[in-house]
């Protein structure tokens, strides 16, 4: 008889509620709880009798841990728990990686980012084109419009309009998510960034990508990118070169996927399909295949916060990541040790004035104990 495996998710947003019913489509596995901090009695469409506000009573019905909260210390609270209880972790948070997962990495815990979302989806395309000869010069995530300083009324209407939390929908507008995902990627990945806050250029079509190339070249080791193309699908490409597929410069095939000048070739997935890819993960994770992707033990990139707006002093950040008082900008983790990553900004109290533009500092901020901040500070010493 088929085992079914018991998977326990973190969250009962948009991604869990996603992931919970693509579970129980599944032959393979059930959802046994799902941790929330919210009053149990007001979640709708989920089954009351497998919502907890318990992590023990979550940890001890499931096999597996599915991290989606999208909070960097709620994750990271849950993900040491899980760690110390022996059980595999799965996450949709790139947030939660590129602030703390380096500490568990280090410590050998299974913790990998799944399939979906850009990152696990451009995680799974290098491992597919790899073999096939392919060498990544840059892996990009495609974006079609960025706003930086979005408006409140503007963003509600999209909140409301695309059922999506606030937050979410300011930080994919403000590019503080695309900047933390490539951050992710790039650790991920061994790959670098070609410059603070990525390139980030528009492009006419996707096949505009020889400056990649060329930006890769000269750094010696693939980059990770976004841009900008109007009308662009939502999904990713990496740009790779094929010395086996030069040797037929001609065949309509290769020829299809060149840039525009020749250098490398583009290779396109038009999609990431968020929770219903999961399930493909959790697939492998039962049958023993490795960690899709991880920050690494060793990250070179992380993601500080630049201010919007003057803030002042004894203001307080609501919330970095999908705020209006800072946005996302990836930047190199040498030389910016002092830089405060963005994720560990909530309900945080300004020290000093701020002024727009200006990246903040650990010592321009008054950080709460955490156990994210523990982690952070371990990963980048």
């Amino acid at each position: 008889m088929q085992k079914i495996t018991k998977i326990g998710i973190v969250g009962t947003g948009f991604i869990a509620t996603g992931l919970y019913h693509a579970l129980e489509a599944s032959d393979n596995f059930t959802t046994s709880r799902m941790l929330t901090r919210r009053d149990i009695k007001t979640v709708e469409a989920l089954p009351q009798e497998i919502l907890t506000n318990s992590f023990e009573d979550f940890l001890d019905h499931c096999d597996i841990v599915f991290e989606c909260s999208g909070d960097v210390y709620h994750a990271t609270d849950i993900v040491m728990a899980a760690t110390q209880a022996n059980k595999k972790v799965v996450t949709m948070n790139s947030e939660f990686h590129v602030t703390a997962g380096t500490y568990f990495v280090k410590r050998g815990h299974y913790v990998s980012e799944a399939d979906g979302d850009q990152p696990g989806c451009l995680a799974r395309l290098k491992q597919e084109i790899e073999g096939m000869g392919f060498e990544p010069l840059a892996y990009v995530n495609l974006k079609g419009f960025l706003n930086p300083n979005p408006e409140l009324d503007e963003m509600i209407y999209w909140s409301d309009k695309q059922e999506l939390a606030l937050n979410q929908v300011i930080s994919f507008t403000d590019g503080t998510k695309v900047q933390i995902e490539q951050a992710f990627v790039a650790n991920g990945l061994g790959a670098t960034i070609a410059q603070d806050g990525l390139l980030g250029n528009t492009v006419e079509t996707l096949y505009d990508m020889d400056y990649m190339v060329r930006a890769s070249m000269e750094l010696k080791q693939p980059i990770s990118e976004y841009v900008l193309c109007k009308g662009s699908p939502p999904g990713v490409l990496i740009v790779a070169k094929n010395k086996i597929a030069d040797k037929r410069p001609g065949y309509l095939v290769f020829s299809r996927l060149r840039t525009k000048e020749d250098l490398a070739y583009v290779l396109l997935r038009t999609y990431h399909l968020c929770y219903l890819e999961c399930v493909n993960t959790l697939n492998k994770v039962v049958a023993g295949e490795p960690m899709l992707l991880n920050n690494t033990a060793s990250p070179t990139i992380t993601v500080g916060a630049v201010a919007k707006k003057a803030i002042k002093k004894d203001e307080v950040i609501t919330i970095g990541a999908g705020g209006f008082d800072v946005r996302g900008m990836a930047i190199k983790i040498e030389g910016n040790k002092d830089k405060v990553p963005i994720c560990l900004l909530k309900n945080t109290r300004v020290l000093r004035d701020v002024e727009p533009g200006q990246l903040l500092t650990f010592e321009d901020v008054a950080l709460e104990p955490s156990q994210a901040l523990d982690c952070y500070l371990d990963s980048i010493q």
